[in-house]
């Protein structure tokens, strides 16, 4: 059976939300990094990075939660691939991009403004990051424009990977209203049933 390593209030949510779009069987395994488990050498010996999510299926390891989707997608197709070489490459495109150009600021933001303790928070490096986020959302806003998905009419890995990202911004309370295509694809793609089912565990 697959094994998933880590909880839905990390980024291993998004290789979870993927598993349960599949359908497919897996056991997943808490690993508590903030205890130190990414450091014991059993997990390390999985993954020497010391991070989660790792996927563990039969005889291949894979690291990274955009990868790990991409494979799965691919493996365990259930219509979440994409089909022809020029839309899996626009699905690789895609993710890339939602790693480069929007996970950094937008986890600021979230770790500003939600998770730190009051005392901790820094507003002005979530204020900055913000601003950083403009141009990014304003490229997939208008990428979306007359499309339902971002590869057509059809939820796919690439809507799954760049809208795991971006739920960080819903959950730090972004205002996102200037990006009126990217809010209701967003919303579309968060209100899919696998993703309460991967947030539930956590």
């Amino acid at each position: 059976m697959l094994k998933i390593y880590g909880n839905a209030m990390s980024r291993a949510f998004r290789p979870l939300w993927m598993l349960e779009e599949l359908g497919v069987p897996y056991e997943q395994i808490t690993v508590n990094f903030a205890a130190g488990d990414t450091r014991k050498p059993e997990y390390l010996a999985i993954n020497p990075n010391g991070h989660v999510p790792t996927l563990v299926d039969g005889d291949t390891t894979i690291w990274e939660s955009m990868a790990i989707n991409l494979y799965l997608a691919k493996k365990y197709d259930e219509g979440l691939q994409p089909k022809g070489l020029a839309d899996e490459s626009r699905a690789i495109m895609w993710s890339f991009w939602a790693m480069t150009e929007v996970e950094e600021h937008v986890l600021k933001v979230l770790m500003n403004r939600v998770i730190r303790p009051q005392g901790e928070r820094n507003a002005g490096e979530a204020d900055e990051a913000e601003k950083k986020l403009a141009a990014p959302f304003g490229v997939l806003n208008g990428a979306l424009e007359g499309k339902k998905y971002l590869l057509g009419d059809t939820f796919t890995v690439a809507d799954l990977n760049v809208a795991s990202v971006l739920s960080w911004a819903r959950a730090a309370k972004m205002d996102l209203a200037k990006y009126p295509n990217l809010v209701r694809w967003l919303g579309e793609c968060l209100s899919r049933p696998a993703v309460k089912r991967a947030q539930a565990k956590k």
